[in-house]
Formats: C-alpha cells, sequence, structure tokens
C-alpha cells in the first residue's frame, strides 16, 4: 500500500461526462413521452418513446459510431415493454415492468454482499482502475460492501415509490413525481458515495504516508 496512488477523477469532470448521457438517455426519453402524451394520446407516447430510441441507434449507424451494449439491450427492453403495452392497452403495465426489474437488481445488490461478491465493486472496476493492493484492504473491502448494501435499499426504495405513484397517481403525475423523487434519492446516493468512497482513499494514503516517511 505505501507504493500504490488511487486519485478519482474531479466531479466537474465526471459531470461533463455524464451530462449528455443523462440527456440522452432519461431526460430527452421523458420529455418526449410526457409531450406525445399531451398531443397523441397514450398509443402515441409508447410509439414517441421507441422512435426516439430507434433514432438515437439508428444516428449512431450512420455516423459509424459504436452502438454501447447496454444501448442495445436497453432498445430490446423497450421494445418488449412497447409491445406488450400497445398489446394489453395498459399504461400501468408497461410502466411497472422495468420497476419489477429494478426490485429484482436490488435483490441481486443484497445477495452479492452475503455471498462476499459486492456489486459497487464490480460497477466501480468498469470506471475506475483500482490496484490488487487497494482492493484487498479491509478498509476498502467494508466500504463496498455497505455502498453495494446502500444502493441495494436505494433501488428498492425508487421501485417501491414508483409503483405507489403508478398505482394512486394519473401517468402524468406519475412521470413527474417520479421523475423528481429518484432524482433526489439517487443524487444522495450518489454524492455519499462518492463522498465515502473520497475518504476511504484519503484514510489508506494517510495510512501509508507515515511508512513513507519512517523508510531508510
Amino acid at each position: 500500500m505505501s507504493h500504490t496512488s488511487v486519485t478519482l477523477p474531479r466531479l466537474t469532470v465526471l459531470a461533463r461526462q455524464a451530462a449528455p448521457k443523462l440527456l440522452e438517455g432519461v431526460v430527452a426519453p421523458l420529455a418526449v413521452f410526457y409531450a406525445a402524451l399531451a398531443v397523441l394520446g397514450e398509443r402515441g407516447a409508447l410509439i414517441a418513446a421507441l422512435s426516439w430510441v430507434y433514432i438515437g441507434v439508428g444516428w449512431r449507424l450512420l455516423r459509424r459510431v459504436p452502438v454501447p451494449a447496454t444501448m442495445i439491450l436497453a432498445t430490446v427492453a423497450i421494445t418488449v415493454r412497447t409491445l406488450l403495452g400497445l398489446w394489453t392497452g395498459s399504461m400501468v403495465f408497461y410502466f411497472l415492468q422495468p420497476e419489477l426489474g429494478t426490485i429484482c437488481i436490488s435483490v441481486v445488490f443484497l445477495a452479492s454482499v452475503r455471498l462476499n461478491r459486492p456489486m459497487a465493486q464490480k460497477l466501480t472496476l468498469d470506471y475506475i482502475h483500482l490496484p490488487s493492493a487497494v482492493l484487498r484492504h479491509e478498509r476498502v473491502r467494508r466500504f463496498f460492501a455497505r455502498i453495494t448494501l446502500l444502493w441495494g435499499f436505494v433501488l428498492l426504495a425508487n421501485s417501491t415509490v414508483s409503483i405507489w405513484l403508478l398505482l394512486h397517481q394519473s401517468i402524468g403525475a406519475y412521470l413527474l413525481v417520479r421523475t423528481s423523487v429518484v432524482a433526489l434519492i439517487s443524487g444522495a446516493a450518489i454524492a455519499f458515495s462518492v463522498w465515502a468512497f473520497r475518504r476511504v482513499l484519503h484514510r489508506l494514503h494517510a495510512a501509508s504516508t507515515p511508512a513513507l516517511s519512517a523508510a531508510p
């Protein structure tokens, strides 16, 4: 650990990287769906939301830009949701499907802690390289286990609130309130996760400094 140095990108850099994806994947689809719902009705909104996703994929293909695997999976998922929504004629069923999927993911997060394979660690390593010496440290292992538990309960809370709103509010109110509540809960969890991660890394660095100073 005495020769290991790990830093996180500045929050402003992370925000600039995440903003375009957030705009394309969350804000724009919601705006398209809500506008189409007001103008074209429920079936028109379903088709408009699906069209937005296909336009995004087609635009990348025309520009010869690789289509991310996550985007392909999202396209398949929304296609199935839309077809089922059109077939059943139920907007509640259309929005209920991803919430049930999120509950399943939350269970996976919680179970991964029990299996000593915290999902938060796996997802973090997809974006940030951490030396094996850091990953083996007991303090880091505890951090990832606790953050995985946190996100398991965050996902569960988001889905619970979303399903309650879906069953008790109009679709328009559900979209607005659900987006605000989920953004608030998830934003707080993200901020806490980044702060806690920086704190752990700072403590590891502080612990290794005396060893370096004492070395001959």
